[in-house]
């Protein structure tokens, strides 16, 4: 019993040694790469303009939220240093997950999973950003360490109003009003949270198999982005309402963008690209074209006389050749079938 678990666990793991591998030269970066990249040219142009209004974003200045005297009381925390660098979050966040479709690239050469992968993993992480800091500098919420950043020696001052009169560095006051919602919690959760969607594809962990070694897989991801989020409690630099609303709103967009590409993982073709099935049916189309014409069915009927049947899974066919694409396709109908 134990046994045949264990066996069974591993006929999913043969995925990352190559075991889902269909046809290795069909859709490659040199087949099809350039074309590919094409047919897309407007949604990485789109990418261009995302990169752009992030910057704008980060250069504006936030709404100057009026904040008081009896404001101060919950914005006292010590300015820290942060857990996670900001230099560090693009690293995990989309260089480690572009790493684990490069990897996945180079076990099944399928350009579409690749170039899908990465361009929706893009869009997650910058659609992210972009509506994360909007709402930044829309609410100019103060962070917890607001008071430091607005009196570094202590020394408060206040107006008739009874606002404050900061006389920190104008570079700590802007940080200091884009508390909500967390930006690395949100793209952690965009660029960790598309990683999730994708692996549980690839494993197939919603097969109904009850391998909850797939789970510490897909939700291994999700831990860390998790552990970036509290990271941010911990640090002062937010109120647990901004890594909430951060975490949210990556894996939804996350969600949204992987929905784009791929097909939900508990479908039983979420192991595969919309765009791969697609060019599948398409190859299989011109090669049915192709041997109903007079040429080749005259090369068959010559190859039969010259050659032996030989088998093709458990069926007997005539023919000498079969393009790998078609046989895939066919085999995999069978397996369906039982």
């Amino acid at each position: 019993m134990a046994l045949g678990s264990f066996l069974s666990f591993a006929r999913f793991w043969t995925f990352f040694q190559g075991g889902r591998q269909i046809d290795p030269t069909a859709h490659t970066i040199k087949s099809h790469g350039a074309t590919l990249a094409r047919n897309h040219i407007h949604d990485w142009l789109i990418l261009v303009l995302l990169i752009l209004i992030e910057v704008i974003l980060n250069v504006i200045h936030p709404f100057r939220r009026f904040v008081g005297r009896d404001m101060m009381e919950d914005l006292m925390y010590p300015m820290k240093e942060n857990t996670v660098p900001v230099w560090a979050v693009p690293l995990y966040a989309v260089l480690l997950p572009i790493s684990v479709f490069l990897f996945v690239y180079i076990r099944r050469r399928d350009v579409y999973d690749l170039h899908h992968s990465v361009l929706g993993l893009l869009f997650a992480v910058l659609i992210t950003g972009v509506l994360t800091d909007s709402i930044k500098d829309a609410v100019g919420r103060p962070r917890p360490d607001f008071f430091w950043r607005c009196f570094p020696d202590g020394i408060q001052a206040y107006d008739a109003l009874g606002g404050v009169i900061c006389h920190g560095k104008a570079s700590d006051i802007k940080e200091g009003h884009k508390s909500f919602p967390s930006g690395h919690t949100s793209w952690s959760f965009a660029g960790l949270g598309f990683l999730s969607l994708y692996l549980s594809g690839k494993v197939k962990v919603f097969d109904r198999k009850g391998h909850v070694a797939k789970l510490c897989i897909v939700f291994f991801p999700l831990l860390a982005a998790c552990l970036v989020g509290i990271s941010r409690v911990d640090d002062y630099w937010h109120h647990w309402q901004d890594v909430f609303a951060g975490g949210l709103l990556g894996l939804f967009v996350a969600t949204f963008c992987y929905s784009q590409f791929f097909p939900p993982p508990y479908n039983d073709d979420g192991w595969g690209p919309y765009a791969y099935f697609v060019a599948m049916e398409e190859s299989r189309g011109n090669a049915n074209v192709n041997r109903e014409s007079p040429a080749v069915q005259a090369m068959d009927v010559r190859t039969v006389a010259n050659r032996v049947p030989r088998r093709n899974g458990d069926a007997v066919t005539p023919f000498s050749y079969l393009s790998p694409t078609l046989e895939a396709m066919e085999m995999g109908g069978t397996q369906m079938k039982s």
